[in-house]
C-alpha cells in the first residue's frame, strides 16, 4: 500500500476504532476525537438510510467484523492456526482481543504502514492491561509491496514460525484497490501461507449482485466511496468469479460466506496442508 493510499482510506481506521469502542469491542485507548467527529457526522446519513431500508454503514461493519471473529475464532480453537497476521490493522481492537483471549497460544502481528504502526503502539501503551509483546506485536507492513522489509514475505520470515499454522487477516481494504492491485496481494498471501502446514486467509469482499439485490444499495456505494475519500471497487459480479480468482492465485480452497443480512461476503480462503517443518 503506498503513502497515497494511506492517506486516502485512513479516515476509515478513525471511524471504525470508534464504532467498535462505542460498540463495546475495542478498548478506549484506542477511539480517536477524529473518529468520534467522523461517527457523528455520518449518524445523520446512516439513519436515513436505515429508514428507506438500505444499508447502514455501522450496522454493515459490526456485520463483518463479527463475521471475520468468528472464522479466525474457530481455525485457533480447532488447533491449526496458532499466528495471526491482521494487514492494515488500523485501530482495529482484534488483536488486542485475541490476545487477551488465547495469551500464549497465538502470535498475534498488527501490521500497517509506519504512521499507523507508531500510532497503534502509542495506543496500546496506554491500554490498561496492554498485551505481552512475546504474544503480540506491531510491525510495519506495506500491503502491496513485492518486495523490501515492510514486504509480507520478509515480515513473516522475521516473525513468524514455518512450523505452525498461520492466518492472514484483512478488513476493510480490498475494496478500496483495483482488480489488479487485489489480485496480486492475494498471490503473495498465498504464497507465504502456503510455506505454512495450514494456512488460511480471512477478508470481507463485496460483491456486485449483492449490492444489485439490496435497495439503496447505489446509494450505499457512494457513502463508502465518499467515506474512503476514493472509488470503492466492485471486482466481482459474484461469488465463483472470487471464487476462481482466489484459486488462481494459488489457494487451494475458497468459500464465501454471508454475513448476516449485510451486502458483504466473508471469504474463507485455504491453502493445501503441509506437513510441518522440523
Amino acid at each position: 500500500m503506498s503513502d497515497r493510499g494511506s492517506a486516502r482510506i485512513s479516515p476509515t481506521a478513525h471511524f471504525t476504532g470508534y464504532v467498535w469502542y462505542r460498540h463495546g469491542l475495542g478498548d478506549p485507548a484506542l477511539r480517536t476525537q477524529a473518529g468520534r467527529l467522523l461517527v457523528t457526522a455520518f449518524s445523520p446519513i446512516d439513519r436515513a438510510a436505515r429508514w428507506i431500508g438500505g444499508p447502514n454503514l455501522e450496522d454493515v461493519l459490526l456485520a463483518r467484523h463479527h463475521a471475520i471473529d468468528e472464522l479466525l475464532e474457530r481455525a485457533i480453537a480447532t488447533g491449526g492456526v496458532s499466528q495471526v497476521i491482521e494487514v492494515a490493522a488500523g485501530l482495529s481492537p482484534r488483536g488486542l482481543r485475541f490476545s487477551r483471549r488465547f495469551g500464549g497460544r497465538v502470535l498475534y502481528l498488527e501490521a500497517d504502514l509506519p504512521a499507523m504502526a507508531r500510532r497503534k503502539r502509542e495506543a496500546l501503551a496506554q491500554v490498561a492491561d496492554p498485551p505481552d509483546p512475546a504474544h503480540h506485536r506491531v510491525v510495519e507492513l506495506d500491503a502491496l509491496a513485492t518486495g523490501g522489509p515492510m514486504s509480507l514475505a520478509e515480515v513473516a520470515a522475521q516473525h513468524l514460525d514455518p512450523s505452525r499454522g498461520l492466518a492472514i487477516v484483512t478488513e476493510g481494504l480490498v475494496n478500496y484497490f483495483d482488480r489488479a492491485a487485489v489480485e496480486g496481494m492475494w498471490r503473495r498471501f498465498a504464497e507465504v501461507l502456503g510455506r505454512h502446514p495450514h494456512g488460511l486467509y480471512v477478508s470481507d469482499l463485496h460483491l456486485e449482485r449483492d449490492l444489485a439485490r439490496v435497495r439503496g444499495a447505489r446509494a450505499f456505494t457512494a457513502l463508502l466511496s465518499l467515506f474512503a475519500r476514493g472509488r470503492v471497487h466492485l471486482h466481482y459480479a459474484d461469488e465463483p468469479a472470487a471464487g476462481s480468482a482466489l484459486l488462481a492465485a494459488g489457494f487451494a480452497e475458497a468459500r464465501l460466506h454471508p454475513a448476516g443480512r449485510a451486502p458483504v461476503r466473508i471469504i474463507e480462503a485455504r491453502t493445501a496442508v503441509r506437513p510441518a517443518v522440523g
